[in-house]
């Protein structure tokens, strides 16, 4: 190991001399300061003390604006190390009064002294060979909590999407060269906040074998004459897990065909969406979500999103179920709503969510479903906010001809480390839980029947007094909570489709204009 590098102050003789004579100065000052503060006030002393510390403060910045230099010592195989690598090894900075300065052309991450920010560090990728390795394409089956990423796919303006940590994965164990020649396609497209068990990416990964099910081979010799294994498989899972942050998983892959794609093979698609009970009607939303199996237009029951071509709202939904997943009393019992079809339209989970919250808690009928899907009587949808998103899950992906293999181990790392975070949520949630039924037993003052109050030594539990409060899912509707309720056809109402794609045909013809 590498001696520690050690910091001496290097300075002229007349430097020293200036700093000594300061350091004598505030010294020869506090002895007379302090003499002289004999019988003074309380006050006096304070101001001299304060004006001590900024003659000692004044001394102290001195000192540290002197130049630093760095005394050299044995490497790791005992050659003496050079300044360059006073910071680790490859360090390219220089010391300045202000702090760590970086030299041009490396970047570092982090923030100087002087408190700006300073490039992220940029680790060089060994050169590799993918001429010796022929391609195969494969199918990625992924979970993840999508609580704390900006959605699934790529985005220019942060890097804090699944899709960019995969893609960092993959070029980092060297399975694909770029995103560009990996002849990619994703399932669906998960908002922020939304997690996945069940996503499935596909795209050409670098192979051990000669040949196989959807192995593409080269034209030319290289992987026939590479040494090492041809006839067992790079345990893509393993691979990747060892450097995807925690919250990413990939659970299991299969060898497709060369044509297939994950987005357009896929037969079905199931999301949940997890809810508390609270003072919701469970029985008549069971009720209500049956309206919605079938083939319908659903721009009610979504966000149109016209601006990128989409002006067919007719989905198919094979069926729904809201099931119970645990036993709690006191309006803590967790449901899910699942809902499986073949495709799904922007939004569309989380605003059927939304309705069926308002039918659950008795503001609207079920039969405003049947409203809402009526696009003739109701060709514009009522403004209306949507469920939010951290609750939903993209559960399955169904297709054909898709084995997906697991490995024992890697199953068992990954069930670890979804049970360390579970620990640490559940641990969170019992501590809620146990605050809630502690205040429910604190005393309040009793009342009188004329509402008054019978004396500071009438105290009764909260809870005798009152009926459970069921409030446990007001915050999973967006936006402010309102007592009072105004009915959705009532409410003003957005655009109609053909006046979208009207004012969307016209801004597509300025815009052509006049980049011509």
């Amino acid at each position: 190991m590498a001696a520690p590098t050690q910091h001496v102050f290097s300075a002229t003789d007349s430097e020293i001399k200036k700093l000594d004579g300061m350091e004598t100065s505030v010294r020869t000052s506090d002895q007379q300061e302090i003499s002289q503060n004999d019988g003074k006030s309380k006050q006096d002393l304070l101001d001299t003390i304060q004006k001590l510390q900024g003659q000692l403060t004044a001394l102290q910045k001195a000192q540290e604006s002197m130049p630093v230099k760095t005394s050299l010592s044995a490497g790791q195989d005992g050659n003496p190390s050079s300044s360059q690598d006073q910071e680790g090894a490859g360090s390219s900075k220089k010391r300045t009064a202000q702090g760590w300065e970086q030299i041009e052309g490396t970047s570092f991450s982090g923030l100087r002294s002087d408190g700006k920010k300073k490039g992220k560090k940029v680790k060089k990728l060994k050169t590799f060979d993918f001429t010796r390795y022929n391609k195969r394409h494969v199918a990625l089956l992924i979970a993840y909590l999508g609580w704390d990423y900006h959605g699934f796919a790529s985005q220019i303006t942060t890097e804090n999407t699944i899709e960019a940590h995969l893609f960092d994965g993959l070029i980092k164990t060297r399975l694909i060269e770029s995103r560009e020649t990996s002849n990619y396609s994703r399932c669906g497209r998960t908002d922020k906040g939304v997690s996945a068990f069940g996503q499935v990416i596909a795209l050409d990964l670098r192979s051990n074998l000669l040949e196989g099910h959807g192995v593409i081979q080269r034209s030319d010799n290289g992987p026939s004459e590479r040494p090492g294994e041809k006839n067992v498989e790079i345990d893509y899972p393993r691979y990747l897990n060892r450097v995807l942050p925690e919250q990413i998983r990939v659970l299991a892959w299969s060898p497709v065909n060369v044509n297939f794609s994950a987005r357009f093979d896929c037969r079905h698609r199931t999301y949940k969406y997890f809810f508390p009970k609270g003072d919701l009607d469970i029985e008549i939303m069971q009720e209500a979500a049956q309206k919605l199996v079938g083939q319908h237009d659903f721009r009610n029951l979504c966000k149109m999103d016209v601006a990128n071509g989409v002006v067919n709202f007719v989905r198919r939904i094979l069926d729904v179920e809201i099931s119970p997943v645990d036993e709690r009393p006191g309006g803590y019992q967790m449901y899910t709503f699942q809902v499986r079809g073949q495709a799904f339209l922007y939004h569309q989970v989380r605003c059927m969510m939304a309705i069926l919250f308002l039918i659950g808690q008795h503001r609207e009928k079920p039969e405003i479903l049947d409203r809402l899907l009526d696009i003739e009587k109701q060709p514009c949808k009522p403004q209306y906010s949507m469920a939010v998103d951290y609750p939903l899950v993209l559960y399955n992906c169904e297709f054909d001809g898709v084995n997906w293999m697991y490995d024992k181990d890697e199953l068992e790392v990954n069930m670890k480390k979804l049970q360390t975070m579970w620990c640490n949520y559940a641990i969170k949630a019992s501590t809620l839980t146990t605050m809630l039924n502690d205040l429910v037993k604190r005393p309040i003052p009793c009342q009188a029947k004329d509402n008054t109050s019978q004396g500071e030594s009438d105290v009764t539990p909260w809870s005798s007094t009152n009926s459970p409060l069921l409030k446990q899912n007001a915050s999973l509707i967006m936006g402010t909570y309102h007592k009072t309720h105004k009915p959705l056809l009532e409410r003003p109402v957005a655009d109609s489709l053909e006046d979208r794609i009207k004012h969307y045909s016209k801004k597509f013809k300025m815009d052509d204009s006049a980049n011509t």
